[in-house]
């Protein structure tokens, strides 16, 4: 079987290499290029992020690692359709005021998509696509079903959570039942260059004004009585649950609760404010079920970091749910994602649209 390994430069992806050639699998490397912005500086000191200007260094490592390995490598251009996707949603997110995973959309949308896609139309022949993410593929009753992987700190299911069943069901993930510090190893144990290479930290290694493209546009920073505070230069700058950089002093702590396009207010209160018990989210893709017909329990993550929480969730209308949190929830910011769980087994999952 022809397996299309995604290859970054990083240790995941070249250990996910190795494992499936060991495997015995005929393994062909590919890297998605997609750094068109090639006009911005990155500010000095925040490189090893996925879109940036080093993607040349890391299609170099790329390739060594496939020289390495002996298989073959191409190079994929996904430029002009990751901006069209990715950095078009991330500029409209940012400048309404959300806060946008550009990882998300980019995995389902680019990673897990265009990127094989064109790589066919270019005529590399491959029977199943892999990555190095740290999650799971399992069938179930004629259904290919997302788990997390095994490391808790690690699991990467929640970035993966929009992929459908088509492209589940033609995956190979091999680092899910692999903690990080195996992985590393077994590079390590291989000889593989990437081996120490640190992970990216990032999205975009420098200021994301870089992207956004606009001037600044000043508004005010008011308490939730309304009171003037002090004065920003574009709610984009701000993000939910922020405490440093605010540019307001006070007696006490003080963290970004609303950001408000229409009137541009960037809204600040005290800790207890930023808690919310429930969210609106819209945007649904199901996994592991077909739909939400009624009310569920299960547990859910608002950020990638987070260990799932239990929650029950409610069908509110045709393409949203309501999900309330056994637990208040601090920070929950519009634009991130919600993914529910059961157990290991991600159920599906939406972007919100709202907390209260």
């Amino acid at each position: 079987m022809k397996v299309l390994v995604g290859l970054s430069g990083g240790v995941d992806s070249s250990v996910a290499a190795l494992i499936l050639k060991q495997q015995g699998y005929e393994v062909i490397g590919a890297t998605m290029s997609i750094w068109g912005k090639h006009g911005l500086a990155v500010s000095e000191g925040k490189h090893n992020a996925c879109y940036g200007p080093d993607e040349v260094e890391d299609i170099e490592a790329a390739q060594n690692l496939a020289n390495q390995l002996g298989i073959p490598y191409h190079v994929v251009d996904c430029v002009t359709k990751y901006e069209d996707i990715v950095i078009k949603n991330f500029k409209k997110e940012y400048l309404d005021g959300h806060t946008p995973n550009p990882c998300v959309w980019c995995n389902a949308l680019i990673k897990f998509g265009v990127l094989p896609e064109i790589a066919r139309l270019n005529g590399v022949e491959f029977d199943k696509f892999a990555t190095g993410h740290y999650a799971k593929v399992e069938e179930e009753n004629g259904r290919y079903i997302l788990k997390r992987g095994i490391a808790p700190h690690k699991d990467q299911s929640y970035f993966l959570y929009r992929l459908k069943q088509e492209q589940l069901k033609n995956i190979i993930l091999p680092l899910g039942n692999y903690t990080k510090d195996q992985i590393r190893q077994i590079a390590k144990d291989n000889g593989l260059q990437a081996a120490d290479k640190p992970d990216s930290q990032d999205f975009y290694g420098g200021d994301y004004n870089e992207l956004l493209g606009v001037e600044d546009k000043i508004g005010n920073i008011v308490d939730l009585d309304g009171k003037i505070l002090g004065q920003h230069k574009g709610i984009w700058n701000y993000t939910i649950g922020q405490r440093k950089g605010i540019g307001v002093s006070a007696s006490e702590p003080l963290y970004v609760l609303e950001l408000r396009k229409g009137a541009n207010e960037v809204v600040i209160g005290p800790a207890d404010k930023t808690f919310k018990k429930s969210l609106i989210a819209n945007d649904l893709n199901w996994i592991a079920i077909n739909g939400l017909k009624d009310t569920i329990k299960c547990q859910a993550k608002i950020r990638s970091t987070q260990q799932p929480t239990p929650v029950e969730i409610r069908p509110n209308g045709q393409d949203e749910v309501e999900v309330i949190f056994e637990d208040m929830q601090k920070s929950i910011a519009i634009g991130q994602s919600a993914v529910f769980y059961d157990g290991d087994k991600v159920l599906g999952g939406g972007v919100i649209k709202s907390a209260s």
